[in-house]
């Protein structure tokens, strides 16, 4: 691969019902101080708050961006693929709208990894707020910071694609699109890793994080993992070995547990709801409310 294509960047940020002008600002000034080819695509996923359309609109403004808007939700897998169609770069950035540009050099140290084919920057948590810290998400995601790490990312390094932050030759996008089964929330990415792993395609893990520094709501956070949990139980044969929550039920032989923790569902799982989208809510209850969840679903997906 020549110079030229390695310094080529296109910068693909699928966003609904989010402002992201500050995000795409931040990257702007970073490629265009670096001279590279770049561009920014922010495609608008049928957002429905004519406020957050009208910020973004502003995006067209900036040399070398764009914004597209669908006029109906197409997914977020069907998104991020019209994205990698629409981009004209030999590199693809894939990064969520509601993620933070905290370093300034971010666009430098992914230039410093080509020719690499996929490369995972990461996430770091960051509160803005003491308030935030009270929030479930927060917390969730403060206890998995560990994970985030690159070290530990590499250990299992298809399992840990994430494409909240996430570089890829836009060929190899073009052959391996993400699966658009998936309509809903969750599991695109982790279909992505296993795919690039079966046609042998490494994957780089490094250190160069976004910020994740947004926190929804407690109840949109517990209905989005509902959500999550349903595509879970949906594709739960082709997600088998890139979820822990299916390795922990595949682990469980014993009927009567899984019986038991259903029964326990049944019985509390509206009080479990209740505190994990109050003002007080407790992690081990969040754990506990998935695992009963996800096998309520299977049970009933089964028969």
């Amino acid at each position: 691969m020549s110079q030229r294509n390695e310094k080529q960047l296109s910068i693909l940020i699928p966003v609904y019902n989010q402002v992201c002008v500050e995000l795409v600002n931040r990257l702007h000034e970073q490629a265009v101080n670096l001279g590279i080819d770049f561009e920014i695509l922010v495609a608008d996923d049928g957002s429905t708050d004519p406020s957050c359309i009208e910020a973004n609109s502003a995006i067209d403004n900036l040399s070398n961006c764009r914004f597209l808007r669908q006029p109906e939700n197409m997914g977020r897998a069907a998104i991020r693929n019209y994205l990698a169609r629409e981009s004209s770069l030999a590199y693809l950035l894939y990064i969520d709208s509601d993620m933070s540009i905290i370093s300034p050099d971010f666009l430098s140290r992914y230039l410093s990894c080509l020719p690499a084919t996929v490369v995972d920057g990461g996430v770091v948590i960051k509160a803005t707020n003491d308030n935030q810290k009270q929030l479930l998400r927060y917390r969730y995601e403060k206890s998995e910071e560990l994970n985030h790490i690159a070290t530990e990312r590499q250990k299992r390094p298809y399992q840990h694609l994430h494409t909240a932050n996430l570089l890829i030759e836009r060929q190899l996008m073009l052959q391996h699109p993400f699966c658009e089964r998936i309509r809903h929330y969750g599991y695109e990415d982790v279909l992505l890793g296993k795919t690039l792993q079966r046609h042998h395609v490494p994957i780089v893990h490094i250190d160069n994080p976004v910020g994740f520094c947004t926190f929804e709501s407690n109840a949109d956070f517990v209905a989005k993992t509902e959500e999550g949990l349903r595509t879970l139980c949906e594709f739960r044969n082709e997600l088998r070995g890139y979820s822990r929550l299916l390795t922990l039920v595949q682990g469980i032989h014993i009927p009567a547990i899984l019986w038991l923790i259903r029964l326990w569902h049944r019985l509390f799982g509206a009080t479990e709801k209740r505190n994990l989208c109050g003002s007080r809510p407790l992690l081990s209850l969040y754990q506990l409310y998935r695992l009963g969840y996800y096998l309520t679903l299977l049970k009933h997906r089964e028969g």
